[in-house]
């Protein structure tokens, strides 16, 4: 990923900057920022769109106030590693599973996953365990001093 974000120029990287801090920021609002007239920037926006630089825009949920206060990160592996390595597909439809990535490592993937209680965290397990047949390694997280930071900041 380095050669693509040392390839963008200074005002395409604070235009991500900003949209990673506040996606719904106005082209208006980014144009003062970074000096650019309103149509400038939506024109810069929409190319780093094409660009597939921003893939998205989304909301910040308050996962404590809307019942899932209780976030997971559960590693697996597979139980027989002569099996196809088709866990993500497995899972893919457990909605409580937030993020799948592959890792290196002893384990294969590193599940981020939201419930509201520990019952409900034993009951995901045992789902994960069946649908995906792996072993689990979980970690409960207890705190989150910060999380999806944009660190483009640094990149550069």
């Amino acid at each position: 990923m380095t050669p693509v974000t040392t390839e963008l120029e200074a005002t395409d990287r604070k235009i991500l900057e900003l949209l990673a801090a506040d996606g719904r920021m106005s082209f208006t609002d980014l144009g003062k920022a970074t000096g650019l007239s309103t149509s400038a920037v939506h024109q810069r926006v929409k190319r780093l769109e094409q660009r597939r630089l921003i893939l998205g825009y989304g909301a910040t949920v308050n996962h404590d106030e809307v019942g899932l206060p209780l976030t997971a990160f559960i590693s697996i592996r597979p139980i027989d590693p002569s099996q196809p390595d088709d866990s993500p597909e497995r899972v893919r439809g457990i909605p409580e599973i937030e993020s799948c990535w592959s890792v290196a490592g002893e384990e294969s993937y590193i599940l981020k996953i939201r419930v509201a209680t520990p019952g409900d965290l034993e009951d995901l397990l045992a789902r994960v365990r069946a649908a995906a047949n792996v072993s689990t390694r979980t970690t409960i997280v207890l705190s989150t001093p910060y999380e999806n930071r944009s660190v483009l900041g640094g990149a550069g």
